[in-house]
Parts: C-alpha cells; structure tokens; sequence
C-alpha cells in the first residue's frame, strides 16, 4: 500500500446461526472490520444492521468498520434482475449503501465485485490505511496509531479514524 508492504491477516466468518457463539472468538485483537454485503440481496443489506454491526459493536466496540457492497457485477444483470422483481425487490442502491454506513458509523463506505475483481485491492488498501493512516501532512496525528492489538482501551474514535485517512 503506498509504495510499502503490509502483512495482511483475514479472517472470514461463518455467518450461520450454528456458528453465533464461536464467531466472536476470533474478534479480540481486530483493528478493523469489513461488513460485507450483496448488492443484489436485500435480505443480506438488512442483515448489516439487525446481525453484523450489533454482533461487531457489542464485541468490540470503538474498532472502525469499513462497509462493503459486494457483487457490484450482478446490480444490472436481467436474470438477476427478473428473480428481484419476481419477489417483489431490487438491487441495493449506492446511495442505501451510503445511508447504511452513515446509520452504523461506519468510517466509509466501498463497493467491489470479486468476479471481475473491480475495486477489490482498493477495499483492502483502504482497510489498510484505516489501522495504518499514512497521511504525512496532518500534524494532529500521534506518534504511533492506536490500534486494537495495543494493550489499551483508549481505541480512536471514527472521526479520529476520518481524519487519518483523509
């Protein structure tokens, strides 16, 4: 990122039901969550707010979340389309996924598509610069930046999080 390597760790979660109290698990020591959704599943944008973010904040309040739409190919695809309309729904707007992430907090909101990989790295570089802000000109940032893996309960907030990677 930037012209400088970065060790990356994933976890991705199972998000079954049978899996709600092993899942939190793997929480602890996170500096920022990637709450991803379908873009053309209205039933997985709902779940944002009623499942992942309540699930993300109780565990671990204060760490930054980055809100992803996902399958961005598929948002004008007929036959996806004709499946929508046959249970009465559309595709998530860009604009729902805007509304989302400001009612959740979430310090941005990004949309991709791993098929034709658009934007993809992008995602992962802001996740990058959202724990390891690399902005040189802001004066106001500390010395080192606080993350989740400190042995500290002082976390950023979103705003703090904004402005390093503004």
């Amino acid at each position: 990122v930037d012209g400088k390597p970065i060790n990356l760790g994933l976890w991705d979660t199972a998000g079954q039901e049978d899996y709600d109290r092993l899942r939190p698990l793997s929480y602890p020591q996170t500096d920022v969550f990637l709450i991803c959704f379908s873009v053309v599943s209205p039933t997985s944008y709902e779940n944002v707010r009623e499942k992942w973010f309540a699930e993300v904040n109780h565990h671990c309040p204060g760490v930054p979340i980055i809100l992803v739409g996902t399958k961005i190919d598929l948002r004008d695809n007929t036959e996806v389309l004709k499946r929508l309309r046959e249970m009465r729904q559309s595709p998530v707007s860009y604009a729902m996924g805007r509304n989302m992430a400001k009612e959740i907090g979430a310090v941005q909101y990004m949309e991709c598509s791993s098929f034709s990989l658009e934007s993809v790295k992008t995602v992962f570089d802001e996740a990058i610069r959202c724990t390891y802000p690399t902005n040189p000109q802001a004066n106001d940032l500390p010395s080192t930046y606080p993350t989740n893996r400190q042995a500290n309960n002082d976390l950023p907030s979103t705003a703090d999080v904004e402005k390093w990677i503004n």
